[in-house]
């Protein structure tokens, strides 16, 4: 499959490049600034930001399929570089006939129906002190996928951490999913692209945790 990784040299984009290279696929990994990361036959690294529309159709024109892994270095300010970034990726998306995309937002933003109690009540408000910013603009992002005629599907975790692979990765789709307290970056990259291929996750938002 030949994917298109958005914010690929954050944390998470990184290792989704990683893993979909490892697995066989083609990778065209987006960045504003380059690409850090070591080369590979089938690596192709593109340099564009999401909020020039114009400069997108040509990192998305072969593309099967798209990932985002879009971050905000300043998540406590107000940014529009998740809804923005969406906005503009899905109508490329249209434009060049691209159904599938998968995204990540964050956990602390799942509608109240969707959350743990204690979550909710004790844990969310001290972190939309810290991340409000980035919170609200994920928000956004959410509602202009879900008003997308696109095979969207978008992967709420709790505080990402460092490490190795686990394998172990719980998942609650549009449901509460109790004790979730951190996941690993990498296994958050591979459920991503489990997704990729699963229909039942197709505009769907799934909590997961470790």
């Amino acid at each position: 499959m030949r994917l298109t990784v958005f914010g690929a040299t954050g944390g998470t984009g990184a290792l989704l490049v990683e893993q979909a290279l490892a697995a066989g696929h083609q990778v065209t990994a987006v960045a504003r600034r380059g690409w850090p990361g070591p080369t590979h036959p089938d690596l192709r690294v593109a340099v564009a930001d999401v909020l020039d529309p114009g400069s997108l159709r040509s990192v998305l024109d072969d593309a099967d399929a798209v990932l985002s892994a879009l971050g905000s270095a300043r998540a406590s300010r107000p940014t529009r570089v998740y809804s923005a970034g969406a906005s503009a990726i899905l109508a490329t998306m249209r434009d060049l006939d691209i159904r599938r995309v998968v995204a990540v937002t964050a956990l602390p933003i799942a509608p109240a129906t969707q959350q743990d109690t204690l979550h909710r009540r004790l844990v969310d408000p001290v972190l939309h002190r810290f991340f409000g910013g980035a919170y609200q603009d994920m928000r956004r992002m959410e509602l202009i996928l879900a008003a997308s005629d696109r095979d969207w599907t978008v992967f709420r975790p709790p505080y990402l951490r460092d490490g190795p692979t686990t394998g172990t990765c719980r998942a609650a789709v549009e449901a509460p999913l109790p004790r979730a307290w951190t996941l690993r970056r990498g296994d958050l990259a591979a459920a991503m692209l489990s997704a990729l291929t699963d229909d039942r996750l197709v505009r769907r938002a799934v909590n997961v945790a470790a």
